[in-house]
């Protein structure tokens, strides 16, 4: 049925497509544990610090497959609340404001973990640093790190918090979402990765990676395997490996871009004694394991099988289309009104052959620039007051107390996952006519 003009699109909300939710695998792997008391007894108690046994198991096995990581083990890993529930952990344990100095964050940014650092004490100490075509800028991200360091007045000031033996406090933190970036779907090269680890070693510095789209690509040739190691894994073995017990990088993974926001559930991997130190972060060490019946619940979906075969068969089958599809919509539409197409090597392509194959290889996301007459922001206010569509655009996605440094002022995000097929494509078509008239009134 053809979607009528009145119809509101959202092309902006990075959520999981409603018709995906896996409600039977969910309720047959509840069923599984609810009928075996031996199983759903602990799974409704309090559970160990870590998280739940039955998980870190069954999920030390399948990320030590998928990553290729034989030193992937339950010890690596902590079980929490998603992804950002675990980023203010990381940050309540392993920093402090008093001697962390800052945060350094890849603009565009995944703009609603600024108030999560804001929360830990770091409002007006969140620092951009752009991207370049093999992910984070790392030539400014130095010439940050060395400026700053020769500010040392702040080291002076009396520390806040006690970490336990088994915690520390790191000088820095650098956040980046390194696969299938949040908003502008890049994937950090290789290259990059281990210029950023050993520039982390050199500056005191943790690198809280959000890998929470790893799980989502379909590079034909990686099919079941991991596009790029993650930096964590690099900081495993590169250089003879971790220069601390403690590593310079944890990976934050999450199962709600796959099974679903709502089950508030993920995961951690890092060294064996940054894993234990994060496990005594008091705001759930005091209640056990965060979403333990949640998490056992999990457990289950991975012992069968179903959480694969869900993955393999349904999931990724469906984006990898949805991409296709947005995709061509956006060669259709916009580009030949003058945006520009970030692709995933991260080189513009202002102009592209008739018959350019391109590809998106995973994630959530398109990323585009509008020409540079144009305003982003301004471009979503028109789109949705005339289009009825909304998108990520501009200024969202700028470091919070430091727009000036890196504006974003042209990009566009569209997300393909949260709307069905034929609205991503109406939507897309709408955003033509918006982009055309705007470059008409431009002209005249």
């Amino acid at each position: 049925m053809p979607t009528s003009e009145n119809t509101v699109i959202d092309l902006f909300q990075g959520w999981p497509a409603p018709s995906l939710l896996p409600t039977s695998l969910l309720q047959a792997a509840s069923q599984t544990l609810l009928s075996n008391p031996s199983l759903s007894t602990p799974s409704l108690l309090y559970g160990p610090d870590p998280g739940p046994p039955s998980l870190l198991e069954t999920l030390s096995v399948f990320l030590s497959k998928f990553y290729s990581t034989p030193w992937t083990s339950p010890s690596r890993l902590t079980i929490t609340g998603g992804a950002s529930q675990s980023l203010a952990c990381i940050l309540q344990v392993y920093t402090d404001p008093s001697f962390t100095k800052n945060v350094y964050m890849v603009a565009p940014t995944y703009f609603l973990a600024c108030r999560i650092f804001e929360d830990n004490g770091f409002a007006g100490r969140l620092r951009a640093v752009p991207e370049d075509q093999e992910g984070i800028d790392i030539e400014r991200l130095e010439e940050l790190l060395a400026r700053d360091d020769l500010e040392n007045g702040w080291r002076d000031q009396r520390p806040t918090k006690q970490p336990l033996p088994c915690q520390k406090h790191f000088q820095n933190i650098i956040y980046c979402v390194p696969t299938f970036s949040n908003p502008s779907g890049k994937t950090m090269s290789l290259r990059r990765r281990e210029q950023l680890v050993r520039l982390a070693r050199k500056h005191n510095a943790l690198v809280v990676t959000d890998d929470v789209y790893d799980l989502l690509h379909w590079n034909p040739t990686r099919l079941g395997e991991a596009a790029v190691p993650r930096l964590v894994d690099v900081d495993h073995t590169l250089d003879g490996g971790v220069v601390s017990p403690f590593g310079n990088v944890v990976s934050n993974g999450s199962f709600s871009k796959i099974l679903g926001p709502g089950l508030r559930t993920g995961w951690t991997e890092s060294t064996e004694l940054f894993a234990l130190g994060l496990s005594k972060c008091g705001s759930t060490r005091s209640g056990g394991s965060a979403s333990q019946f949640t998490a056992s619940t999990i457990a289950e979906s991975l012992r069968s099988s179903a959480f694969q075969q869900y993955l393999d068969c349904v999931l990724v089958p469906a984006y990898r289309h949805r991409a296709a599809i947005a995709l061509e919509a956006v060669q259709r539409y916009l580009l030949p009104h003058g945006a520009i197409l970030i692709s995933l090597d991260g080189n513009s392509n202002p102009k592209l052959p008739k018959n350019t194959s391109l590809a998106v290889d995973g994630g959530y996301y398109i990323y585009i620039h509008l020409p540079e007459q144009l305003d982003a922001t301004r471009f979503a206010e028109v789109a949705e007051r005339q289009e009825n569509v909304i998108v990520g655009s501009g200024e969202n996605f700028e470091v919070v107390g430091d727009e000036a440094s890196v504006r974003i002022k042209h990009g566009v995000r569209l997300c393909f996952a949260w709307e069905d097929e034929d609205r991503i494509v109406e939507g897309i078509r709408r955003l033509g006519k918006v982009l055309e008239q705007a470059m008409a009134n431009i002209k005249t």
